[in-house]
C-alpha cells in the first residue's frame, strides 16, 4: 500500500465510520417525538417526550461502559481492533430499532426493547469517537494533529448532519401521519449500507499504537492510578461539548417547534443549514491551532459561548426564520471552533500506552452523565421555570466550567505526542 493510499484509506476509514455511527446514534433525537408516541404513549404529549428523550439518555449512560471496554481494547490489542468491532457493535441494534413493533402491537415487550437497542447503542459508540479521535491524531504528522482532530470530529457531526438533512428530507416529503407511523423508520435502516462501507475501509488499516510487547496487562487500572489529573480535565472540557451540541443541534429540533411554534419543517432546515457550516468551521479551527496553538481558539469558543449565550436565545425565540438562523448561525461558529479543536488538545495528554483507557474513560463519563441528559435537562428547565429561555443558562455554566479548565492547561500544540 502506498503512502498516498494509506493516508486516504485512514482518513476515509476513520471519517466514514464515525459518520455512520453518530448517523445512527443521533437519528433517535430527530425523531424523539415519534418515537415517543409509538413506544411511550401518554395522554400527555410532554410526558410522552420525556419519557422518550429519558431513553435517548440512557443510549448516553451506556457510554461509560464503552469507554472501559473500548478503551482496554485499544490499549491492550490495538487501534485497530477497536475500530472494527465498535461498527460491528452498532450494526444490529440500529436496524432492530428500524423494524421493532411499537407499544399498540407488542406492549410493554416495546418500550423494554427500545432501552436495550439504546444501550447497546451507547456502548459501540462509546469506543467509537475516542478510537478515532486517537487514531486519527495519532497517524497525523507533526503540525497536523489539531487538523486531524478536527477531522473526526467533524465527520461525527457530519453524520449528525446527515441524520439532519433525512429528516429535512423525510419531513418534507411524506405526510406527517405517515411519518410518525412509520416513515421515521426509514431513516435507521438507512445506516446499514454505511456500515458496511466502514467495515470494509478498516479492515486493512496499519496500526498506530505502541507495540504489543509494551501495551500493559490492565490499562484501565494504569490510566486510574496515573492519568486522572488529564481524565478530569477531560471531564471539564466535555462538559460544554455535550450540553453545547445536544442542546442546540438535537434539542433545538423539538424547542422550534413547540417554543416559537414554527414548523418542524424549518427547524430542521435551520438546523440541517447551520450543521453543514460548523462541519466546514471545525477543520479551519482546528488548522488554525495548529499555527497559534489550542489554548487562544478553545478561551475564545467558551468565552463567548460564556457571554453570548442568553442574547442568542433571545434572539431566537421569535418566529421569524431569518432571525432564529442568524442565531443559531452564531452557535454554530462558537461551538464548531470548539469542537474542532477540541480532540487533539485532549489527546496530547497523555501517554501512548494508556491513552485510548485514559481519554475513553474521562470523555464518556462525561457524555453519559451530561450529554445525553441534555435535551431531557433543557425541557425540565422550560417545563419547571415556564421560562422558554430557561436552557441558555445551562448552556452558560457549561461554557463557565469548559473555560476555567482551558484556563488551567498548558498549551500542547507544538510539543511531541507522548
Amino acid at each position: 500500500m502506498s503512502e498516498r493510499v494509506g493516508r486516504w484509506r485512514v482518513t476515509t476509514a476513520g471519517v466514514v465510520g464515525n459518520a455512520m455511527e453518530w448517523y445512527d446514534f443521533a437519528v433517535y433525537g430527530f425523531f424523539a417525538a415519534a418515537i415517543g408516541r409509538e413506544f411511550f404513549p401518554a395522554s400527555d404529549p410532554s410526558v410522552s417526550l420525556l419519557a422518550s428523550f429519558g431513553v435517548f439518555a440512557v443510549g448516553f449512560l451506556a457510554r461509560p461502559l464503552g469507554g472501559f471496554v473500548f478503551g482496554h481494547i485499544g490499549d491492550r490489542f490495538g487501534r485497530r481492533a477497536s475500530l472494527l468491532i465498535s461498527v460491528a457493535a452498532m450494526v444490529l441494534p440500529t436496524f432492530l430499532i428500524g423494524v421493532l413493533p411499537g407499544y399498540a402491537t407488542i406492549g410493554l415487550l416495546a418500550p423494554a426493547a427500545m432501552v436495550l437497542l439504546r444501550l447497546a447503542q451507547g456502548v459501540a459508540v462509546g469506543g467509537e469517537y475516542t478510537s478515532s479521535v486517537i487514531y486519527m491524531v495519532e497517524h497525523a504528522g507533526p503540525g497536523k494533529r489539531g487538523f486531524a482532530g478536527s477531522l473526526a470530529v467533524s465527520s461525527s457531526v457530519a453524520g449528525v448532519l446527515l441524520g439532519s438533512a433525512v429528516a429535512t428530507l423525510l419531513s418534507a416529503e411524506m405526510p406527517a401521519q405517515a411519518l410518525g407511523d412509520w416513515g421515521w423508520r426509514l431513516a435507521f435502516l438507512l445506516g446499514l449500507p454505511i456500515a458496511l462501507f466502514a467495515l470494509w475501509l478498516r479492515r486493512g488499516l496499519p496500526e498506530t499504537a505502541p507495540a504489543a510487547a509494551s501495551a500493559p496487562a490492565n490499562p484501565i487500572a494504569e490510566a486510574l492510578q496515573h492519568e486522572w489529573p488529564g481524565m478530569l480535565r477531560v471531564f471539564g472540557l466535555t462538559a460544554l461539548n455535550g450540553v453545547a451540541f445536544y442542546m442546540m443541534f438535537v434539542y433545538i429540533t423539538t424547542y422550534l417547534p413547540m417554543v416559537d411554534g414554527i414548523p418542524s419543517g424549518e427547524a430542521f432546515e435551520i438546523n440541517t443549514i447551520n450543521m453543514a457550516i460548523m462541519v466546514l468551521v471545525m477543520p479551519l479551527a482546528g488548522a488554525l491551532s495548529d499555527r497559534i496553538g489550542r489554548r487562544p481558539v478553545l478561551l475564545a469558543s467558551t468565552g463567548g459561548l460564556v457571554l453570548l449565550s442568553w442574547p442568542l436565545f433571545w434572539v431566537m425565540h421569535t418566529p421569524e426564520f431569518s432571525a432564529i438562523l442568524l442565531a443559531h448561525f452564531a452557535f454554530a461558529l462558537l461551538i464548531g471552533a470548539f469542537l474542532g479543536v477540541g480532540p487533539a488538545a485532549m489527546v496530547e495528554m497523555f501517554e501512548a500506552r494508556r491513552r485510548c483507557s485514559a481519554l475513553s474513560i474521562g470523555y464518556n463519563l462525561c457524555l453519559g452523565l451530561i450529554g445525553g441528559t441534555t435535551p431531557m435537562v433543557a425541557a425540565y428547565l422550560i417545563s419547571r421555570t415556564h421560562y422558554d429561555l430557561a436552557p441558555a443558562f445551562y448552556l452558560m455554566a457549561a461554557a463557565s466550567l469548559s473555560f476555567l479548565v482551558v484556563l488551567t492547561q498548558r498549551e500542547t500544540a507544538r510539543q511531541e505526542l507522548a
